[in-house]
């Protein structure tokens, strides 16, 4: 009986999420329909940068070869060790555009990343910046495009859902049901609704106006936030700022981690974080990843009756469907949602312990105590 009405709510809710998500979607512009502008405003493009060396070539290249007249390029060089202090030198001797900040050491209080934003900030005069990550492939309308929307629609800040692209056709599968998680939890297309709590801030893109973004505190508000680009759209959102997301389908790409080893590592780094590094709230999260996620299916076609088996069965055509009407999935990824709820509970609670255990987090080098972090 418990499995019955288990599998009957279950039931319900995916029927009901995936059309849910599908209206939501519909409601999100893509960045490649927007028109382009031939005078947009003054630009500041703030990229941090710590031991980048496979990547930021790649990126550098995309964003050396924008259409976007009238812009700068600050790349903030955060105490790397590796060669990419060495390719930031050479494309600066061949694009005069590029500016480069080096930091040798961190101060007291902050984290790399957010530390490294702020001091472009701080390099910046333009009233538009762009805060995104080092490792992003832009096409070259894309910025020009965001930009003049955000302009256009008299926002505060704008942020960009990136395709995310990655060489390893599980770990996209993955991807696929991890972006139906954070979809349902964050509600993007509510974003531009003032009457609603959702907010949207993405690491990839976050274009902020700077008298909005000095109005909210700037990152000294949040300088010891792993999130730290989803507290940046939370406090937009809360100090009443003008907020939107547009999709990035071809237009803005991410690598977001290359294998599964490396996504669990960012699961280490965040995952806490999130819970707001409350042990009782992050093992809550596991159990609902669980409970809603790894083991709907696999308990209903393997313990349960006939009628909970086409239940299940109409959840999975549910699914698949889902993955077809949503690029770039594929079909089959609904068939590895269990195994994506499973991989991600398992490495929340790992995190969880390992980071309560160690008594903080290690992030890109440097660790950062629980206490440093709880004060935030």
């Amino acid at each position: 009986m418990i499995l019955f009405w288990y599998s009957v709510i279950l039931f319900v809710i995916t029927i009901a999420l995936n059309f849910y998500l599908l209206i939501g979607f519909k409601q999100i512009k893509q960045v490649s329909r927007q028109p382009l502008s031939d005078n947009p405003p003054p630009l500041a493009i703030i990229i941090a940068v710590r031991n980048e060396e496979e990547d930021l070539e790649k990126a550098l290249q995309s964003l050396c070869h924008i259409n976007y007249p009238n812009h700068r390029l600050i790349v903030v060089n955060d105490r790397s060790t590796d060669r990419t202090g060495e390719i930031l030198e050479q494309f600066s001797l061949r694009y005069p555009h590029i500016q480069i900040t080096t930091i040798n050491t961190l101060p007291e209080g902050w984290l790399g990343k957010n530390n490294a934003l702020y001091q472009g900030y701080l390099s910046s005069t333009e009233e538009w910046m762009l805060f995104a990550d080092a490792d992003i492939v832009f096409h070259p309308d894309a910025i020009n495009k965001a930009v003049s929307y955000a302009a256009r629609q008299q926002l505060d800040h704008l942020t960009i859902l990136p395709e995310l692209v990655s060489r390893s056709a599980i770990l996209n599968s993955v991807f696929a049901t991890l972006s139906v998680m954070l979809m349902t939890a964050m509600k993007p297309w509510e974003a531009k609704n003032p009457k609603s709590k959702a907010a949207s801030g993405i690491g990839a893109f976050n274009l902020v106006r700077r008298t909005a973004y000095e109005k909210i505190g700037t990152h000294v508000r949040i300088k010891l936030r792993p999130d730290d680009d989803l507290q940046l759209g939370k406090m937009m959102k809360s100090e009443g700022m003008r907020q939107d997301v547009l999709a990035g389908h071809g237009t803005v790409c991410l690598e977001w981690y290359k294998n599964l080893g490396e996504l669990a590592g960012g699961i280490k780094k965040n995952s806490f974080a999130i819970a707001n590094y409350n042990i009782a709230k992050a093992i809550a999260n596991v159990i609902s990843m669980l409970l809603t996620v790894a083991l709907p299916m696999p308990l209903m076609f393997i313990f349960g009756t006939a009628e909970i088996r086409v239940m299940a069965a109409i959840m999975l055509l549910f699914h698949i469907v889902y993955m077809i009407l949503v690029p770039p999935n594929k079909w089959w990824y609904a068939f590895m949602i269990p195994f994506t709820g499973a991989f991600l509970g398992w490495n929340y609670l790992k995190a969880t312990v390992i980071t309560v255990a160690q008594g903080g987090i290690y992030w890109r080098d440097s660790f950062y105590s629980l206490k440093m972090l709880k004060e935030e």
